[in-house]
């Protein structure tokens, strides 16, 4: 059963339909990478996966006991949040948020979540840095990690080494890569970056005017990865 499934999306703000007919589903452990051009309804679908935003028509279907309130979520920073006076600590621990439900205050289990999601990341000597002081390869760390707190089985990553310099942009694919491969983690991941999508991707959803849904290596056959010089390659080259 799939963990994930879309049907005949329609997407957009305000009434306005911006993207209609996506389908494709995700099964448990997939690395889903999201393709297409700005304004194309990437980051309206993750929304959308989110619950934060209705689909105009259509239907999307969780299962194989994911619930949408146990997605974890990274989303693309602004200027303002890349300056929030928190610690290292507070921000990952806020990942448990939805956990708490009723109750105000974090419990030993999620302390104990958050912690092992700071050594997993190798934050230990950060916990107590304020987040504004650090560089945007520590910062994504941490905001991995509160997303990690929040979920055992599915993260969404909106743009994850934008900004980046390609050796921490490196490290931050081989983390999430990990994540995916050695932890079962199911991983959906909007990116402008084709060759690492079809290098670490297991399935492409590319959309545009048209859309494709596939495995990889139907994406590497098809029309669509001939814009990209990528037609008959690997991904791996």
């Amino acid at each position: 059963m799939a963990q994930l499934k879309a049907n005949d999306l329609a997407l957009g703000y305000d009434g306005r339909t911006i993207r209609d007919g996506l389908s494709f589903s995700v099964d448990k452990g997939d690395y889903l990478c999201i393709v297409g051009e700005n304004g194309s309804g990437k980051s309206t679908l993750m929304k959308t996966i989110l619950g934060l935003k209705s689909p105009i028509s259509g239907t999307i279907a969780y299962g194989d006991g994911l619930r949408v309130k146990e997605i974890g979520y990274l989303p693309q920073q602004t200027e303002i949040q890349k300056d929030f006076p928190a610690s290292v600590w507070e921000i990952v621990l806020s990942g448990c948020l939805p956990k708490c439900g009723l109750n105000p205050f974090y419990n030993k289990e999620q302390k104990a979540l958050a912690n092992s999601q700071i050594e997993r990341l190798g934050l230990e000597k950060l916990k107590k840095r304020c987040y504004r002081e650090l560089s945007g390869g520590q910062q994504q760390r941490v905001l991995l990690a509160r997303a990690l707190c929040a979920t055992r089985q599915m993260i969404l990553l909106d743009e994850p080494v934008s900004g980046l310099d390609p050796k921490v942009t490196a490290d931050m694919y081989d983390l999430i890569y990990d994540l995916n491969k050695n932890h079962g983690i199911t991983v959906i991941m909007i990116s402008h970056d084709i060759g690492a999508a079809v290098k670490y991707a297991s399935h492409i959803l590319h959309i545009g005017n048209d859309s494709f849904f596939g495995t990889k290596e139907e994406y590497l056959k098809s029309d669509f990865s001939s814009a990209f010089g990528l037609k008959g390659g690997d991904g791996n080259d």
